[in-house]
């Protein structure tokens, strides 16, 4: 779009105290005519270019026009492009990388030192969760009502939701917005959505709290557990609840407490350490447990 590339043009100048039509050219990609007339489009509103012919000359701006990068240190700037680069790993377009050369134009000698922080926020489902993550943000910034086909713990259905924010938590994506079925605020997994349609129908923004994303507000109804792990599972133990989750005991085995916020995805949890495992508390749960471990058996035996 022509507006990033003025907004680009204008970045490269600021931070850089002259360059050339056929450099700009080459960055953003398009014809020496195009950046001439960009530049024009610059003076027009008012921004204060100059051009000089000849040996060493080249664009530039006026003194007194340039922003004071002493308002941003070079470890704020390598926050900032962290931030950008972790976007781009669940980007479908090149719009974050791009953005970061902006910033970068010029600063060589203010970003000092190699990039070491590096995030990646794709998954597995990258290939189906980019574009969910173009879409909904397109559904955001025009104020257009987003539907799709919800598959949740108790049901699923077709879903339409005016979208608000898009939300990265727990290791992954959600689309927080006023469901118009249930006439509230909801978080939607974008995993669990299917067949995203951007309608046409806009909608007023309404006054809209920022999510609750605390494990109480969206698992509610805290569960004590506490069992006993095969010392076999301390990392998976230290991995996902931290190193004070359990006691080790004398003979080697790790006795677990901890409070867990859903009775199935606690039974989900559990089944997949298999035998490494004993629940002591609480006793519905265990006995459950045991109810699966039996229809488990008895699937198999009547093969």
């Amino acid at each position: 779009m022509k507006i990033d590339r003025l907004i680009g043009i204008l970045s490269v100048l600021l931070q850089e105290e002259k360059t050339t039509a056929p450099e700009l050219a080459e960055k953003f990609e398009v014809s020496r005519r195009t950046i001439n007339r960009d530049i024009e489009a610059l003076c027009k509103a008012g921004i204060p270019i100059y051009t000089a012919q000849g040996t060493g000359g080249g664009i530039g701006i006026m003194d007194g026009y340039r922003v004071d990068r002493t308002l941003l240190t070079s470890k704020d700037m390598q926050m900032i492009l962290a931030g950008l680069r972790s976007m781009d790993s669940v980007s479908g377009s090149r719009y974050y990388g791009q953005l970061m050369e902006k910033i970068k134009s010029g600063s060589s000698d203010f970003v000092s030192g190699r990039d070491y922080i590096l995030i990646d926020l794709s998954s597995w489902y990258k290939d189906t969760l980019t574009p969910k993550i173009g879409l909904v943000q397109d559904a955001i910034e025009e104020r257009t009502l987003l539907t799709f086909h919800y598959y949740g713990p108790n049901s699923d259905g077709i879903r339409t939701i005016e979208p608000y924010y898009l939300v990265f938590k727990w290791s992954s994506w959600y689309a927080w917005g006023w469901c118009t079925a249930r006439k509230d605020f909801r978080l939607f997994k974008l995993n669990r959505m299917d067949e995203l349609i951007k309608e046409k129908t806009t909608f007023a923004p309404r006054q809209v709290p920022a999510p609750d994303l605390s494990v109480e507000k969206i698992f509610p109804g805290g569960i004590k557990v506490k069992a006993l792990f095969s010392g076999a599972c301390k990392w998976r133990l230290i991995e996902e609840f931290g190193v004070h989750c359990f006691t080790e005991q004398e003979d080697g085995s790790l006795l677990f407490t901890a409070d867990y916020t859903d009775k199935e995805n606690l039974l989900t949890w559990l089944l997949t350490f298999g035998e490494k495992v004993k629940v002591i508390e609480p006793a519905e749960v265990r006995d459950e447990l045991i109810g699966i471990a039996k229809k488990v058996v008895q699937e198999y035996e009547e093969e």
